[in-house]
């Protein structure tokens, strides 16, 4: 396998087929496995959505049947006088009877009295509908009537799904928990002292129920339950499955708003999809089971697995009888490549016929001669010239001064007590000094300071009318750039600023630190440059410094040999991405020289 260089390319291409087959039917299963997640999320909750607004519709219509229909005061009157007047008991039951007539799912209806301890009820019984009324112990202890009397709303509900009803002892009504699936209790109180005078239980069949929630499909392994806002069930699919959740968490799970997360229990893993109402807050929840949503893509990864299967064994015998047709010719190309790798830049191929490989290997002749003729000429001449254009540079903008003249003339104005020419020609001194001294980086804290000397010089030849402004971030001090690029931006400004008009000149010199770059910025608020002069300037910086001579010759070229030289210089320090930028205005001028984090590596 080692030696053969068609086993390795049978192994190679044999590889990339498993790589890419495994890689597709994996990106292809998880793809399908989040659509079909997002698929049944969008789905279920759309689903959940329209039914739970129906179920809480029904809710509401169940409220607005147990408020009374008639004068308040007119059934509370009737209640507290139905012992002793015969009329306030039949208005008592004539009002039950239209309540019962007024729905088909209602399976019972019962009013208890409280102070006389007794119920009047309401129910069919062989089709005919018998109202009665029998003593019945004190429902104080129920848990629906502590429920109602604690409610805002005077108002409770009852379920009845397995383990949620009431047991034989509690006094609660002979209801039959087969046909009814929930009970609703309204509380009557009276309106002077507010105390609680009669209990409206109102039992309902689950055939409207029924109806509204068969609009939510159901798979294999599905569970459906609706919750109240207090977590009681009214409807569960499987009871006992219900219990189960309950038990491991599922339902503090749930939160006051719509949405869905993913919950498991000791068999398998569900997505958990719930609605919950916006008016009373009940809850509609939905755990569909993984297994089942990935059903489909499952099945897509099974069937991609075996096509890749069988596409690899095509493709290994069809690899290994053109591998075995292309590697004899590619032993003698090999071995030369093998010794270009290892250094040898003397490397020759044999080049044999006029197929592909003849031509591979002529090619990599060729390259190897380029090679060589770039590593051992083109690029040590890009250096030298480089180099060299750095000292020309220099040599343009730091012209040599006589700085041991200057010294004899400061000594002489010194003697005759001239202190300003004293002053002048000792910072012209510095300045001279600074200039022809051999640093072509200096830093930032050194250029400031021949600035400072610099703008003195200036100042005794505009006075006041000429403001400076400093603006340092304290972390740039110590900032590397090249040496005169500040004054070169400053002269600009006084250039195209204070020799242009007579009024007072602000120059701002700052720096400052952005992600990218140390931004060094000088600007003014002098008249600016037109958009003409702007673009001409502009145009000026884009052009490389064997294309200066010719720029010389024109005048715009020569206003800004200083910002080209400039320009030039920090492409060469600091690579591409370092450069002037001007903007400029009505309102003034704003040259921001940009200098890479990374600092001066590309020389």
């Amino acid at each position: 396998m080692s030696s053969r260089l068609v086993n390795k390319l049978i192994l190679l291409f044999t590889l990339i087929i498993i790589l890419v087959v495994t890689s597709l039917t994996f990106i292809s299963y998880g793809m399908l496995q989040k659509e079909s997640v997002n698929n049944s999320i969008a789905s279920t909750s759309n689903n959940l959505l329209l039914v739970g607004r129906n179920l809480e519709s029904y809710l509401e219509g169940i409220e607005q049947l147990s408020l009374p229909q008639i004068s308040y005061d007119e059934i509370i009157y009737a209640i507290l006088h139905e012992s002793t007047d015969y009329a306030s008991k039949m208005y008592v039951e004539d009002y039950l009877k239209n309540l019962y007539f007024s729905r088909n799912d209602l399976e019972a209806i019962y009013l208890y009295v409280i102070k006389e301890q007794k119920y009047y009820s309401v129910t069919k019984e062989n089709y005919n509908i018998n109202v009665r009324v029998a003593e019945h112990p004190s429902i104080e202890n129920l848990p629906w009537y502590k429920s109602a009397l604690e409610s805002p709303f005077n108002r409770s509900y009852q379920s009845f799904v397995k383990g949620q009803a009431s047991p034989p002892e509690s006094f609660d009504y002979p209801i039959n928990t087969d046909k009814s699936f929930m009970g609703y209790h309204r509380m009557f109180r009276s309106i002077v002292s507010r105390e609680p005078q009669a209990v409206l239980s109102l039992y309902f069949n689950s055939s409207v129920k029924d109806e509204i929630m068969k609009d939510i499909p159901f798979g294999s392994g599905q569970h459906l339950m609706y919750v109240s806002p207090d977590q009681q069930p009214f409807y569960a699919d499987d009871p006992q499955f219900y219990k189960q959740s309950e038990q491991a968490g599922l339902l503090k799970q749930v939160t006051e708003d719509s949405g869905r997360f993913t919950w498991s229990d000791s068999q398998q893993k569900y997505l958990v999809i719930y609605d919950v109402s916006k008016g009373q807050g009940w809850k509609l929840i939905k755990p569909i089971p993984y297994k089942e949503i990935y059903e489909a893509a499952t099945t897509t990864r099974n069937l991609n697995y075996l096509i890749g299967l069988i596409f690899l064994m095509v493709s290994v015998i069809l690899v290994s009888y053109t591998s075995n047709k292309i590697t004899k010719p590619l032993k003698n190309l090999s071995l030369q490549m093998k010794r270009f790798s290892s250094g040898n830049f003397d490397a020759q191929a044999k080049v044999q016929g006029k197929d592909e490989v003849a031509y591979l290997s002529r090619h990599f002749n060729k390259m190897v001669e380029k090679t060589n003729d770039l590593i051992n000429e083109r690029y040590k001449m890009k250096i030298v010239e480089k180099n060299a254009v750095l000292k020309a540079l220099e040599a343009e903008i730091n012209p040599h001064f006589l700085y041991n003249a200057l010294q004899a003339i400061s000594t002489k104005a010194l003697k005759n007590n001239n202190d300003d020419i004293v002053d002048m020609v000792d910072n012209l001194a510095l300045t001279l000094r600074y200039c022809i001294s051999g640093k072509d980086v200096v830093h930032a804290r050194e250029e400031l300071k021949h600035i400072e000397r610099y703008l003195a010089l200036q100042k005794a030849r505009f006075g006041g009318r000429m403001q400076i402004v400093y603006d340092w971030d304290d972390d740039l001090v110590e900032l590397k750039i090249p040496k005169l690029s500040i004054q070169t931006l400053v002269e600009n400004c006084i250039k195209h600023a204070l020799e242009k008009v007579s009024s007072t000149i602000t120059i701002t010199i700052k720096a400052q630190v952005t992600p990218s770059f140390s931004v060094i910025t000088v600007k003014d608020d002098g008249p600016g440059f037109t958009g003409e002069r702007l673009e001409q300037v502009l145009s000026t910086l884009q052009m490389q410094w064997e294309d200066r001579e010719e720029t010389s010759e024109d005048e715009s070229g020569n206003e800004s040999i200083g910002l080209i030289n400039l320009n030039s210089r920090l492409k060469l320090l600091y690579g591409d991405e370092a450069g002037l930028r001007i903007r400029s205005d009505q309102n003034g001028t704003e040259m921001d020289m940009l200098l890479p984090r990374g600092g001066i590596n590309h020389v």
